[in-house]
């Protein structure tokens, strides 16, 4: 046992850099584990989100700034940027217990809207993977429509 250790580390003293990057990607996976399993919300595709939208009565919240909604965005989407989520969530609160899409370009701002959407009890949210990007990558349809 003591040769098995002193061996191991010789082999990350001479290796430090490997051996770094082995512990970053052990964390990060360990990171991405844990905050999949302690998500409260779903991730849909854009193929899911679709069957959701033609399944029940969805509401799609893009959260983006007004500028890239109107460059195009899911059809009868909503602009709520996410600046301004907290400030409009008494207006979504009619639809708590009805599914809920939340677009943003790329997928990297919906986790946060996702999360403060949970956390103020909506019990069916969705991010739609990749967002926009994603969407026009599988070539689903788009408005360039302003909401009144």
């Amino acid at each position: 046992m003591d040769v098995t250790l002193d061996r191991l580390v010789e082999f990350v003293s001479n290796h430090w850099i490997m051996s770094s990057g082995l512990l970053i990607v052990v964390v990060l996976l360990i990171q991405d584990f844990l905050e999949s399993a302690f998500r409260k919300y779903q991730i849909a595709s854009p193929i899911q989100a679709v069957t959701l939208m033609n399944g029940d009565d969805t509401l799609v919240v893009d959260v983006r700034e007004p500028g890239e909604y109107a460059d195009g965005h899911i059809e009868g989407a909503r602009n709520i940027p996410l600046s301004k989520l907290e400030e409009n969530i008494p207006a979504l609160e009619a639809h708590k217990q009805r599914p809920l899409i939340v677009v943003c370009q790329s997928g990297t701002r919906s986790p946060q809207a996702c999360r403060k959407l949970s956390a103020q009890g909506f019990a069916q949210v969705y991010e739609l993977k990749g967002g926009m990007l994603a969407w026009e990558d599988q070539k689903l349809p788009i408005s360039k429509k302003r909401k009144k």
